[in-house]
């Protein structure tokens, strides 16, 4: 692997992780016009080694999953559960709109969403304030915190071997490709 591949494999690596630590916030970017499909993959099958692919991107992913799952062991949370929870901080969410925010950003059906938001309110991750909103309990936060830390110190590690500024770079480059797959997606 060339050092321009591993930079961009690990910057990739910290976009996946930032999603799964903090919580796929979804960023808005202007792309432009959607790119075809046919396009896309044709340029994908012969993009030369030292360029982005999916094939990358999916690595860098596979390697976050991984370090999740690490962290998250021990707990009663899966991957799903984990990331409705990391979502739920701050101030208390209205439930329906907090649903349609993370399967938006997942991708994932709000019944999915939905299966995970329950099991954490019967786990007593979540609460249910008496105005209806969701809102982490102690216990909550300390499961956030435990995997936070857990997971932390090899995210910081990996993400501190690659300048700020290429990581940087990546994640403009990774949310404009998201963005155009998010406009084929709903366009076709």
């Amino acid at each position: 692997m060339n050092s321009r591949t591993a930079v961009v494999g690990i910057a990739v690596s910290a976009i996946g992780a930032a999603l799964l630590l903090t919580g796929c916030s979804g960023t808005t970017v202007e792309a432009g016009p959607p790119a075809s499909s046919t396009v896309a993959a044709t340029a994908t099958q012969s993009a030369p080694a030292d360029t982005l692919t999916p094939s990358i991107i999916g690595q860098a992913e596979k390697h976050h999953t991984a370090v999740l799952g690490r962290a998250l062991a021990g707990t009663t949370v899966d991957e799903k559960q984990w990331i409705v929870l990391n979502q739920v901080t701050g101030e208390p969410v209205e439930r329906a709109a907090y649903i349609d925010r993370v399967a938006g950003s997942t991708q994932w059906a709000p019944a999915e969403v939905e299966t995970a938001l329950n099991a954490l309110l019967a786990k007593g991750l979540l609460a249910s304030t008496s105005h209806g909103r969701l809102e982490p309990t102690t216990a909550g936060n300390a499961v956030v915190g435990e995997v936070r830390a857990e997971s932390g110190a090899i995210v910081a590690a990996a993400y501190g071997a690659v300048p700020p500024e290429d990581l940087a770079t990546t994640a403009r480059v990774l949310a404009t490709i998201t963005a155009r797959m998010a406009q084929e997606l709903t366009h076709g």
